[in-house]
């Protein structure tokens, strides 16, 4: 492992499709903020990275309370965020003086995250230059270009997760590029920047919290994995 790692975990998510008002990387997940859950796992991995939270500048009080009402004490940097995700990364990215290092770049909403597929993500960036966590479709899968659809076939398609880990080089040539629609994740910027993405295994347990139902499957997975 390289002397010193990062992750930028994205916090900038709203409440709408959870029904809330409250923004969903706070809501509570076994009786504790949600996003509780997502710092542990990176700070339970053998990377140890420094840990940069970057949420809205609305949403800092409001986090840092919750950390005192808790006494949630992990070391974390608070960054303010963007109007898009592209924005909030390239944020915490320029609070990263150390250009020598590799960076996770994860969901504050994805407190599942095993810390060996953390480490996973580290060692293969690091030979590598990136690594991409990812898991096959088990669905079938189709494609709708207006009122056609077509079949795909599902042994290519992979869903992508996070954490999507690069050397620091990468992010930075990639987040020098100016803002598209075109951007969806921080490998899709990456990959216009004209660098080939590595996918590595994920697992079906890593799952994105966007729907009220989600933090009851988090509920019941976290009771059957009592080390998460």
């Amino acid at each position: 492992m390289p002397s010193k790692n990062y992750v930028i975990i994205v916090a900038g998510g709203s409440g709408t499709r959870m029904q809330s008002a409250l923004p969903k990387q706070f809501l509570p997940l076994n009786g504790r903020p949600l996003m509780f859950y997502t710092l542990e796992a990176f700070a339970k991995s053998r990377a140890n990275p420094y840990i940069i939270v970057v949420m809205h500048p609305d949403f800092h009080d409001h986090w840092r309370q919750l950390c005192t009402t808790y006494r949630f004490e992990m070391p974390h940097e608070l960054v303010a965020g963007g109007s898009t995700r592209f924005h909030s990364v390239k944020n915490g990215f320029n609070a990263i003086k150390n250009n020598d290092t590799i960076i996770a770049v994860h969901d504050a909403v994805r407190p599942l995250t095993a810390p060996e597929a953390i480490d996973k993500a580290y060692r293969y960036a690091e030979t590598h230059g990136n690594a991409v966590v990812a898991v096959k479709s088990r669905d079938s899968v189709r494609r709708v270009i207006g009122k056609k659809s077509s079949a795909l076939k599902r042994e290519e398609i992979y869903l992508v997760q996070t954490p999507q880990t690069f050397i620091y080089n990468q992010l930075k040539t990639a987040y020098e590029q100016p803002y598209t629609d075109n951007f969806t994740d921080d490998a899709s910027v990456v990959e216009a920047a004209g660098y080939h993405i590595n996918l590595i295994e994920g697992n079906d347990t890593n799952i994105k919290i966007t729907f009220p139902e989600d933090i009851a499957i988090a509920e019941l997975l976290l009771s059957r994995k009592p080390s998460l």
